[in-house]
């Protein structure tokens, strides 16, 4: 478009910011009391947007209000150094879009989302869990993802979203899928007995302590009342044991269950998100070698081939009442 172009349009939404910064943090604490020495370890994945008042940097090429996506990515870093809070990511994100709508007046809005990637501590026979050594558990992730709302200085608001991603189960037995619609556009067999696979996707929405105004001086009395590392365990203990101990009748009966679940344990989760992709395994037929694979029955097969695609998807929210 020339500089002279007559503009169709107006910019109705926007936002900027750096995407896929990459930090890790060591915490050590020195022996002391008879306690050894001990150090934690977290790494986050994190991406940084914001909004506000910008419009002029698109429709007249002004950047001076732009704040630099460098300059967010070192902000990320910074904080990574100087936050009580970086150990915990839930408080990580709340201290980091925090700061960026008030340190700049004309910033509205920061979407702070952090992938944490999930180290736990090497077991060392006659030592136990090691005080400095870690292995990577998987490729599941805890995953954070807030809205801080500056809009009004005097009232800022946020909404925090955690949970899992990644979490890859499996299950032999305790599934079935029967009595589906059938219609002409039906192959799949009725099984009561199958292999049952996801890769869990889990989120939820946190209710804040309404009567502890959203500042960076009390996001400790913000993470004491709300306790996110507590429903961080909450919610992935909850969704492993119902999805081992559920007579699944269904991918869906399995959600509603695991959602219902964890908020009948956590009184200040308001809402939980799942989306559990079928990871699929088929049987294997083994006729053409004389050998039998399950003799008719999927409960009973031994061999199965793992498909990637296509796989189904379900999804659904169950918010609380």
């Amino acid at each position: 478009m020339s500089d002279t172009q007559e503009d169709l349009g107006f910019l109705s939404s926007a936002r900027y910011g750096k995407d896929l910064v990459r930090v890790a943090r060591v915490v050590r604490t020195p022996a002391a009391d008879g306690k050894p020495a001990k150090q934690e370890v977290v790494e986050y994945v994190v991406r940084a947007l914001l909004e506000g008042d910008f419009a002029e940097s698109y429709d007249a090429a002004d950047n001076t209000r732009i704040v630099a996506t460098d300059s967010i990515k070192n902000t990320t870093y910074i904080m990574a150094k100087v936050s009580p809070h970086v150990m915990t990511p839930e408080l990580f994100a709340l201290h980091l879009g925090t700061h960026f709508v008030t340190k700049y007046s004309h910033i509205q809005k920061a979407h702070i989302d952090i992938q944490s990637l999930r180290w736990s501590r090497i077991d060392v026979q006659d030592i136990g869990a090691h005080p400095h050594s870690f292995v990577r558990d998987g490729d599941e992730k805890r995953v954070v993802s807030v809205v801080v709302d500056g809009t009004s200085t005097d009232d800022i608001t946020a909404i925090v979203k955690s949970g899992v991603k990644d979490l890859l189960v499996l299950k032999t037995a305790g599934s079935s899928f029967t009595n589906f619609l059938r219609d002409e556009f039906t192959t799949l067999p009725e099984v009561d007995d199958r292999i049952f696979s996801t890769s869990i996707t889990c989120d939820y929405t946190v209710t804040l302590p309404p009567n502890i105004p959203l500042t960076i001086d009390n996001l400790n009395k913000i993470g004491a009342e709300v306790q996110f590392e507590k429903l961080a365990s909450t919610a992935r203990t909850t969704t492993l044991e119902v999805f081992a101990t559920h007579d699944s009748a269904s991918v869906q009966a399995t959600l509603y269950r695991a959602a219902q679940t964890i908020l009948s344990r956590a009184s200040s989760i308001k809402e939980v998100f799942y989306s559990l992709p079928n990871k699929h395994y088929m049987p294997v037929n083994l006729k053409p070698f004389n050998l039998e694979n399950g003799k008719g029955r999927e409960g009973l097969v031994e061999v199965f081939e793992p498909v990637a695609s296509p796989s189904g998807l379900i999804q659904a929210t169950i918010t609380r009442k």
